[in-house]
């Protein structure tokens, strides 16, 4: 135990600021989300055309992340590169504020998709180079209890604001997020970060493996991705659904609506968490998993049965439950698999890259089938996409257990040997 807080110790500025990055930038990296669709259903979009611009945000996401990932592994400006990201994401806001056409829309998702995409890799590589491999899956657990903090807080605002003054103080919330999110971005020591064991090299340091390879050589990193493939399928449509599904019935707030959705699944995530990192340190990555897995197909049915406001609470509970512990297990899981090559961050991007196809596709997806069969049909097509994820996670143990049960001491053991 004593030694674990050694590897804190170094960093008593640099954590706290990590954390309030996390907090802060949980708002800006998803820019306006699931507020999106609310907001241009309120100017008549059409559900597939509102799946259809989201879909192309995620799609530009997905092309670069892969090589955004391979990029983080090499520079040392990985801080300037969480800025960017941030201050691109609020100016494709704000041209959607200005005229929601479907180009401009479509540009601007594209832009915040791009530098949506750049925001996991940099700060997951500037928590590894932080507390290496020890530490990484206890400070995982809390870089996410903020970012899920972050998000109760920022939706809680933009709810209320959005209900006192309009939609348009939903994208002030964004500013001000986004502006104190470089205020912790720049609270980072860039001299505490490791960047040899930011991107899990060893002694040896081989750069003979990078970029979308690093995917294609791991058969777990494999079947990763495509369980994250189905699992996002699934799952990012559910709650742009649920808010447009009101919009269209006509129940209430839409924005007030929307926020609470948000805001009930991340106070879920918060503990779960936390609950997921104590569990992989002690168990390992499987069982996190599973538990993630399972929940999703019940929300699916949950959301589908459900028509009154009253539902809400369980299904974004199941929600919170499935994100919140995916947020510790993936990149905790890619570091376990990746240490010693020197190339984490590469596999963390090709991993990103399927679960982005996924996240990419399902709006559009979800949005058809709303459109030509109603919202309860969307919620369980969707659900039942979730459930294969389950099905492939389940049925692939043999080749992820080893990697899965990695002890944090014995993935950093690995990742100092040479080869």
């Amino acid at each position: 135990m004593f030694g674990h807080w050694r590897v804190m110790l170094p960093n008593e500025r640099s954590l706290p600021a990590l954390n309030a990055l996390n907090f802060f930038m949980a708002d800006v990296q998803a820019g306006l989300g699931p507020f999106l669709g609310v907001f241009l259903e309120q100017r008549g979009w059409t559900p597939a055309s509102i799946g259809a611009v989201m879909t192309i945000g995620g799609m530009a996401g997905m092309a670069v992340t892969t090589p955004l990932g391979v990029f983080v592994d090499g520079t040392r400006r990985k801080r300037a590169f969480v800025a960017v990201a941030a201050v691109t994401i609020t100016l494709a806001s704000i041209a959607i504020l200005l005229r929601p056409a479907f180009p401009i829309v479509a540009a601007a998702q594209t832009a915040a998709g791009i530098a949506g995409a750049a925001v996991g890799p940099a700060i997951a590589a500037i928590t590894l180079g932080l507390v290496h491999q020890r530490g990484f899956a206890h400070q995982l657990g809390r870089n996410e209890a903020c970012n899920h903090s972050g998000n109760v807080v920022a939706a809680a605002l933009a709810g209320a604001s959005g209900y006192l003054f309009g939609f348009g103080a939903v994208f002030a919330v964004l500013a001000i997020m986004a502006a104190l999110s470089l205020a912790a971005v720049l609270g980072i020591d860039p001299q505490k970060i490791d960047h040899r064991a930011a991107r899990g090299a060893a002694e040896h340091d081989g750069k003979g493996v990078a970029g979308f390879a690093v995917l294609l050589r791991s058969k777990p990193l494999l079947v990763l991705g495509l369980t994250l493939t189905l699992f996002h399928l699934g799952n990012a449509a559910m709650l742009p659904l649920l808010g447009q599904a009101v919009v269209a019935r006509g129940a209430g707030n839409a924005s007030a609506f929307t926020a609470a959705t948000i805001v009930i699944a991340q106070i879920t995530m918060v503990p779960m968490a936390l609950i997921a990192a104590r569990i992989a340190q002690a168990r390992g990555y499987w069982i996190v998993f599973v538990i993630a897995l399972v929940a999703l197909p019940i929300r699916g049915v949950t959301a589908a049965l459900v028509t009154g406001t009253w539902g809400l609470g369980p299904v974004q509970v199941l929600d919170g439950i499935g994100a919140g512990t995916l947020g510790v297990a993936v990149p905790g899981l890619v570091a376990r698999i990746l240490a010693g090559t020197g190339h984490v961050n590469a596999g963390l991007g090709a991993v990103m890259t399927l679960q982005g196809i996924g996240a990419a596709l399902s709006p559009t997806v979800g949005g058809l089938v709303a459109q030509q069969f109603g919202y309860p049909a969307s919620f369980l097509v969707l659900g039942g996409i979730a459930a294969l994820a389950l099905m492939l996670w389940l049925v692939a143990r043999p080749i992820t257990a080893a990697a899965c049960a990695g002890a944090p001491a014995d993935a950093a053991a690995r990742a100092q040997a040479p080869a």
